[in-house]
């Protein structure tokens, strides 16, 4: 059987400090100038060093396969779905697909902002190729999973990031791409929209359509995904079944890394709106070099500018553990001080709080959203802290196997005496003799 995509000696170069898109007002400009004046002036000279996104990346896919990519930000996951997607091109090396690609990197990838839900799904449509009367069969079917049928003829630039994501996620799964594309945009809906869309996806599996997928959520990778390519720096460090690949970048991909600073506002994770200064997770009463076992009351703060003044921003974390199970998710909704009110200009910490005996033992790595108006995210950074929590002899008792579970809280029982309802219920018990075996 032919493949139906394939890649050789496929390359990316970028070079440092190109701008990727026009900033949004003068001020914009004026202020970037005078805070890295330096930065500004190799900008315009084309002086930045060069870097590659992407090396000498190969593989295959075979038709109606789903594959998973996965690896740290930065590892060149996004560059090569802008590759595959003919959304940039490569340095060098070349890539070969057989088939309509439909893809959805980002929220709202390839609509316009001026034209309606109705009018964006049939462009898409025509995008991808397909008859008015193929997108006309499907439409109803598109609008009702996005479930925004009383905002269909409304400009999709009113919309909300939610809507938008629906309506995007929708067309590109239901306009029947031989090659489905779906980068991680999933973490910005809600669980119950979530699983739909993964239901979906194994849906176009199902019908014999090739899926490539792109999750930090590594428990719908080994879900859906018999293969999984492993990208880091621009290479595939490991391509093999879903189990191995998940297992070995969980528990070897990175080093623990408790605490990350970044003091230079300029290089820091982020963008012009926000900036991460520092991420940490310690002991309550200790320093982030303390050990941490199942017991241990954590705390992980993260130290964040705030460069638009006014904005409403809240953090959110996803823990994962070493298997890529959801541990838990959590937004600060019982803060009071500044939960929904606007944020001036400067730096910021928030502090999660995680009391002792609740996490099991083993790697876990923080997923860590800086969103805006409680809806929009703004901000990701992929193993904002990895940790590693150690068991403790007092809690494990007489266990001596793993124990299940993804958390393992520490939690009250009572056992009491409610009399000899065995004789009272009228029970004769066997009675052992000497000869009972």
């Amino acid at each position: 059987m032919k493949p139906i995509i394939r890649a050789e000696n496929l390359s990316k170069q970028y070079r440092l400090g190109e701008r990727r898109g026009a900033p949004e007002t003068l001020g914009d400009v004026l202020s970037e100038t005078f805070r890295s004046p330096t930065k500004a002036l190799q900008r315009l000279r084309g002086g930045g060093p060069l870097i590659w996104a992407l090396k000498d990346v190969n593989f295959e896919v075979m038709p109606g396969e789903v594959v998973g990519i996965i690896g740290h930000n930065g590892a060149g996951k996004s560059t090569l779905f802008k590759i595959l997607a003919r959304v940039t091109e490569p340095t060098g090396g070349r890539v070969q697909l057989y088939g309509r690609v439909s893809s959805l990197l980002e929220v709202g990838t390839g609509f316009h902002p001026e034209l309606t839900g109705r009018e964006n799904v049939f462009l898409n449509g025509s995008i991808l190729g397909m008859r008015r009367s193929e997108t006309m069969r499907k439409f109803d079917e598109i609008v009702a999973f996005a479930e925004i049928e009383r905002f269909i003829d409304t400009p999709v630039k009113r919309y909300s990031s939610g809507m938008y994501m629906r309506l995007a996620f929708a067309v590109a799964a239901h306009l029947e791409p031989e090659i489905l594309l779906v980068d991680e945009v999933l973490a910005v809906g809600d669980a119950a929209f979530q699983k739909k869309c993964l239901g979906k996806l194994g849906d176009a599996a199902s019908e014999g359509r090739t899926v490539l997928f792109i999750s930090h959520n590594m428990a719908a990778i080994q879900s859906m995904c018999k293969r999984v390519l492993w990208l880091n720096g621009g290479e595939i460090v490991e391509e093999a079944e879903a189990s191995k690949v998940v297992s070995d970048y969980m528990q070897g991909g990175a080093s623990f890394s408790r605490e990350r600073v970044w003091n230079d506002v300029d290089s820091a994770p982020g963008n012009n709106k926000v900036r991460l200064h520092r991420a940490c997770v310690r002991p309550v009463t200790g320093s982030a070099t303390d050990a941490i076992n199942i017991q241990t009351p954590l705390m992980l703060e993260v130290e964040y500018w705030n460069l638009k003044p006014a904005a409403r921003l809240s953090i959110s974390l996803h823990l994962y553990n070493e298997e890529g199970i959801l541990v838990f998710a959590t937004v600060p909704v019982r803060e009071r001080t500044w939960q929904g009110k606007p944020f001036p200009a400067g730096l910021f910490r928030s502090v999660c709080y995680i009391p002792g005996g609740l996490l099991n033992n083993g790697v876990h790595r923080a997923l860590l959203f800086v969103v805006k108006d409680q809806e929009k995210v703004i901000l990701s950074l992929e193993d904002a802290v990895t940790f590693d929590v150690q068991d403790s002899v007092e809690r494990r008792g007489d266990w001596l196997s793993s124990w299940p579970g993804a958390v393992r809280p520490d939690l009250d029982w009572e056992t009491e005496y409610l009399g000899d309802a065995i004789a009272s219920a009228g029970i004769d018990l066997p009675i052992r003799t000497s000869n009972s075996q």
